[in-house]
């Protein structure tokens, strides 16, 4: 259990992807606020965000948020990255700010960049959690955090209530956390539109880590690459590893989580909450007296420690 670990741990919670399972849970025209506007995303987060609470009763947690929307510094790099996806409507957008709002009435620590996403966010903050010789636990279904897991680090899906480490990314994807971005430079992720390199699919890409360790230790090494006799169609690979090795740096480069965002130094503190700003919310949004008393109860509460 949590608890028992010596150490302590930091939460760190991808927040947008709980503010989007709300989005398409709930149906808008059953959730409104007192304006008339769509809530169904706030009620989603919000029913989240007490029952995290609650059960997990965290000490060190963070909240990131992603507000870049087709700005990140990887649309630099690749204009094409995440331009698959419809941008957010203005009624999602809308509910982005009242679930910051909610979290920061929690006082929880709540952060966004214009520049970087909440994965960068999440993994800056690991950087400092582990400074604090902090365990770290990644509330998200999000397969790239997989290669921020260190050996005692845990993924939490909590919607499907699973959890996983470094040997569970392994299990999964055939790769170790530290491979995680060069196996995604080659095999691509049609979630965020990155193209790897074409003819390699996911088996083989972990077949090739498992072979080379690293995609530089790879595209250094296709001419034994192609003089393989263990890998079919080893000689195909080789050649189209060198045709399109810059696309696969670049590939790895949109892939990697960057740990080196600056956060302030209280990024992981659990603060007090407001509880004049959080029932002003809730009214506003017009959740029922039991959210109500139930939420207003929960900042009352000791902090943890």
């Amino acid at each position: 259990m949590d608890g028992l670990n010596p150490r302590g741990k930091a939460y760190l919670v991808d927040a947008s992807m709980y503010v989007f399972r709300g989005w398409f849970a709930y149906p808008a025209a059953a959730f409104r606020d007192a304006d008339g506007q769509p809530a169904n995303a706030t009620y989603g987060f919000v029913r989240f965000l007490l029952d995290f609470l609650q059960r997990v009763r965290p000490a060190q947690v963070m909240l990131g948020f992603d507000i870049a929307l087709g700005g990140s510094f990887r649309n630099l790099l690749y204009p094409a990255y995440k331009a698959n996806r419809e941008p957010a409507p203005a009624e999602l957008l809308r509910q982005f700010d009242a679930c910051r709002a909610f979290a920061r009435a929690f006082g929880l620590s709540t952060h966004a960049h214009a520049s970087y996403e909440a994965d960068d966010l999440i993994g800056s903050a690991s950087v400092r959690a582990r400074a604090l010789d902090l365990d770290c636990v990644i509330v998200s279904a999000d397969k790239d955090f997989g290669q921020l897991l260190d050996v005692h680090d845990e993924q939490w899906d909590w919607a499907r209530q699973t959890r996983w480490g470094p040997a569970g990314v392994h299990q999964r994807f055939g790769v170790w956390p530290r491979q995680i971005s060069d196996y995604l430079g080659l095999c691509g992720d049609a979630v965020d539109n990155i193209p790897g390199v074409p003819g390699i699919g996911a088996r083989t890409a972990a077949r090739l880590l498992a072979q080379f360790g690293d995609l530089d230790t790879l595209l250094a090494g296709t001419a034994e690459l192609a003089a393989s006799k263990t890998l079919r169609g080893a000689a195909v690979l080789a050649r189209r590893l060198r045709e399109h090795a810059d696309a696969a740096r670049l590939c790895k480069c949109l892939a990697t989580i960057a740990c080196d965002v600056p956060l302030p130094a209280d990024c992981l503190v659990r603060g007090r909450g407001d509880g004049a700003a959080l029932d002003a919310l809730l009214q506003q949004h017009r959740f029922g007296p039991h959210t109500r008393s139930r939420a207003l109860a929960l900042i009352e509460e000791p902090l943890p420690t």
